[in-house]
């Protein structure tokens, strides 16, 4: 008999970028620390309930429970491994860009900040970009004063470094 396998089963996990803020970490531990105490046990209570109508292959609900309840297994895997992996960022002020700054750059005489952090954090649109983008990548180690180049789509874009807190 072959044992069934679904599609997320078949994808290779890939590991998540470990760098973490010490708010990121906390709102994690608490979001672990809910589905492990109140979601998964009432989801669980809910499969058993379905279960106990009869015949599983006709029982959507059944089902669809089981369904969460292997997302909810999967959050949890998840949240737990990166938890354990995780390296919390705590900058300091040598002189050079390192995860946890706030940048100041200058392009086309415009002004923009932006905070470098893990990839777990990345929200462009307010100013927070991964230190495995591109940008990201071509600030890391640099000082104020310097320049940097990126080349997306085949366009070159010069930054200058104004200032980093």
């Amino acid at each position: 008999m072959q044992v069934p396998t679904r599609r997320a089963d078949k994808l290779p996990r890939q590991k998540s970028d470990p760098h973490l803020t010490p708010e990121k970490f906390r709102e994690l531990t608490d979001t672990l620390k809910k589905l492990k105490e109140v979601k998964r046990p009432r989801e669980a209570a809910e499969v058993k309930r379905l279960a106990e109508m009869g015949d599983f292959s006709e029982n959507a609900g059944y089902q669809m429970a089981k369904s969460r309840l292997r997302g909810i297994n999967k959050r949890i895997d998840e949240i737990s491994d990166l938890l354990t992996r995780a390296e919390i960022i705590s900058p300091n002020n040598s002189g050079k860009i390192e995860l946890g700054n706030l940048i100041t750059l200058a392009q086309n005489g415009k002004q923009k900040k932006y905070r470098l952090l893990g990839s777990v954090e990345t929200d462009p649109q307010n100013g927070i970009i991964s230190h495995n983008s591109p940008l990201g990548e071509a600030l890391l180690g640099k000082r104020v004063g310097d320049q940097v180049k990126i080349s997306p789509r085949e366009k070159i874009i010069e930054y200058k470094i104004i200032s980093i807190e």
